[in-house]
């Protein structure tokens, strides 16, 4: 018997998250006066997320057992036909994602306990995580547009105050505005592609659209000979290029790094980054009916893959090391849709969540044990000092890199594998940048492994010329003579669970979501045009097969090759990563300055916002609404009343003058209108 999914415990799901972000936020802080223990505040809002977490274990096993779910929770505003409400699209895409969404997010919040252990914001930011936990849920949980925007810009909120909530530097109240802006840029797409939709369909929930898509992708855009479809799905992945950090709306990420780490794991490497990708799946059915739009994901996916990847090469703060390891997986997810290869896409990131989640954390635990001091540069041989974080960031890394049997590996060989044998136009620029990316990841993320965690040990000396000017105000750093130290228990428990999904969810979930019906009616792709995944189907023997085949391919032996090169470069001839910086300098130079992208972004968007503010501040309002409307009406009305007061003589004779002049008036206008009637 199929078993049926209760709308009680559906709408329980982002409620219990919410419920502890508002205690924790209003009686957690001086809003009402500290009402609440310091303690309380994890223990309501790590409540709420285990809730939300063992509940969504729960969907996820109805799902897989048949249970499905798409109706109205509340209908919020009925105009005309058309119906604004909030419902929810419980299918195994869904599920998944609950699941992913909820396990990490607690995760964060246990590891939050030991990390923000001493900061005096300590209920505020649970208060946050909170509640950008159950933004996440409303998005991904949504079965209309009207939902999905919603949680698409609530979750933006939640990140500007999470990466800004150090709001005392500088460095972060920069960070966050331009974060803020730079997902403005996404969202005025994401927008334009929702109104297309609801133009031309008249509805706002999936299946009313999806019904139409026939018709839509047989439409152009009035006055253009544009494909609507095409248009509206490439203003759709505009909104995806900024929520996930595609180039050229990738600037913000690296600069969110100011915020405190456990964010980073949670916003920018398991859950807010991937709305795009989800959403891209979810719109299957309509990518699927334009190859012009799949060709230009395909594009901005692979140039996001590989020069993201060279930037990480060049980075000494550990955490935008992993940052950029961040954009440059995004990228491969990206690539992967664009190859109309979703569910590989949905696979990695699910993958990617658990093992970049384990890097990020990993980070803040040596960050705690270098008394927050993030420069790689003043670290090394670690290993001896904090034996749990060394051996879960080598799992990480081994999964970050593809190697065999590993959860990263499943999901980027099948990306490969899927690239190699698409047929959408980019596919041979997409190989090449996801082929040399394998290389440039296990180069980067081994460099960093070394260099924190073994060679010569180069904490507790004196390091100030390493120091970035911008991070000085928060670089602390171990005194002479002082050791490293493991991390508390609640620090590293969240490092070995994630530990284990990092290394053995690959491989027992690539059969059923690549290749079984785990995802069913969920995602859509139209075989005979795009058959990749199909092909990858019919070569599929079993994961042991699939990670025993690697040992003869190319992919293997291009990431063998990224880690011993930094091995021979970061630990047996550490002189020669000075003289390439000698000889390629110029090269260095445009890396080191991330190919001028902010250059560009402050010069385009910040200060381009700055002068479209200033020209409606003084054009808009100060000219029309003050000027012209506020200002002029008073004037009017005084120049009115000025002139017609002058009536008001307080003579007899004037105002008998003025009636007679008003009946003559009057009878003036009676015989006109009845000569009028008579002629």
């Amino acid at each position: 018997m199929t078993p049926t999914l209760n709308p009680h415990i559906l709408l329980a799901i982002p409620l219990a998250p919410l419920v502890g972000a508002a205690i924790a936020g209003l009686f957690g802080t001086k809003f009402f006066g500290n009402l609440l223990p310091r303690a309380m505040a994890h223990i309501v809002t790590i409540l709420g997320v285990a809730i939300a977490c063992v509940l969504s274990f729960m969907v996820l096993k109805d799902v897989m057992a048949g249970a499905r779910f798409n109706e109205t929770i509340y209908t919020w505003m009925q105009l005309g036909e058309l119906s604004l409400d909030v419902g929810f699209l419980i299918d195994p895409l869904t599920a998944m994602m609950m699941v992913v969404v909820t396990f990490v997010s607690l995760m964060v919040h246990i590891y939050t306990i030991g990390y923000m252990s001493e900061d005096e914001g300590y209920a505020r930011f649970f208060s946050y995580i909170s509640l950008f936990t159950f933004a996440m849920l409303m998005l991904v949980m949504s079965n209309n547009f009207l939902q999905l925007f919603f949680g698409w810009e609530a979750v933006g909120l939640v990140s500007y105050l999470l990466i800004g909530f150090w709001y005392k530097r500088p460095t972060a109240i920069f960070a966050n505005m331009k974060a803020f802006l730079v997902n403005r840029v996404g969202d005025f797409g994401f927008i334009l592609g929702i109104g297309l939709l609801l133009a031309y369909s008249g509805s706002m929930s999936y299946d009313g659209v999806f019904a139409q898509k026939d018709v839509l992708a047989q439409q152009t855009l009035p006055g253009t000979d544009w494909n609507l479809l095409t248009v509206a799905c490439i203003c759709l992945f505009i909104g995806a290029m900024g929520k996930s950090a595609q180039f050229p709306l990738h600037v913000w990420l690296p600069d969110s790094m100011e915020g405190p780490t456990p964010i980073s794991a949670l916003i920018h490497a398991a859950t807010m980054v991937t709305a795009g990708i989800f959403m891209v799946s979810r719109m299957s059915p309509l990518f699927e009916l334009t190859d012009t739009a799949l060709s230009f994901v395909l594009i901005i996916g692979s140039i996001t893959a590989l020069f993201m990847g060279f930037l990480g090469i060049v980075q000494n703060d550990i955490k935008r090391v992993v940052a950029y390891s961040t954009l440059s997986q995004l990228g491969y997810m990206t690539v992967a849709l664009g190859v109309s290869a979703y569910p590989i896409a949905v696979f990695h990131l699910m993958t990617h969540a658990f093992f970049k989640a384990l890097l990020f954390l990993g980070a803040g635990s040596v960050i705690m044990g270098m008394h927050h001091d993030q420069d790689m540069r003043n670290m090394g041989g670690l290993w001896k000092y904090m034996p749990i974080t060394w051996f879960t960031s080598l799992i990480g890394s081994l999964a970050l890199i593809g190697t065999p049997f590993f959860s990263g590996f499943y999901s980027k060989d099948s990306i490969i594998e899927a690239v190699a044998k698409s047929q959408i136009a980019g596919s041979d620029f997409a190989f090449f940048a996801v082929m040399a990316g394998v290389f440039i990841t296990a180069f980067y993320s081994f460099r960093m492994y070394f260099l924190v965690f073994h060679g010569k040990e180069r904490f507790g000396q004196a390091h100030d010329d390493h120091h970035d000017a911008h991070h000085d105000d928060h670089h602390h750093g171990l005194a002479p003579g002082q050791k490293p130290h493991e991390s508390p228990w609640v620090v590293t428990l969240p490092l070995v669970l994630l530990a284990i999904p990092s290394v053995a969810i690959g491989y027992f979930a690539i059969g059923p979501m690549l290749f079984g019906e785990f995802f069913g009616q969920a995602i859509f792709i139209d075989a005979q045009k795009h058959s990749a995944l199909a092909q990858l189907a019919a070569d599929f023997h079993g994961p042991v097969a699939m990670a025993a085949h690697a040992l003869h391919t190319p992919v293997l032996y291009l990431a063998l090759g990224g880690v011993v090169t930094a091995a021979v470069l970061y630990l047996w001839l550490p002189q020669i990563p000075a003289f390439f910086a000698r000889v390629l300098a110029p090269l260095k130079k445009i890396l080191d300055n991330k190919y001028y992208m902010d250059d560009l972004n402050q010069a385009l968007f910040a200060k381009g916002s700055i002068v479209l503010g200033r020209g409606l501040w003084r054009g808009a309002d100060q000219g029309l609404i003050d000027g012209l409307i506020v200002n002029g009406s008073a004037k009017l009305v005084g120049w009115f009343s000025g002139s017609v007061r002058r009536v008001q003589s307080g003579f007899l004779y004037h105002y008998a003058f003025a009636m007679i002049l008003g009946l003559i008036g009057l009878i003036s206008w009676i015989l006109y209108t009845h000569l009028k009637t008579i002629q």
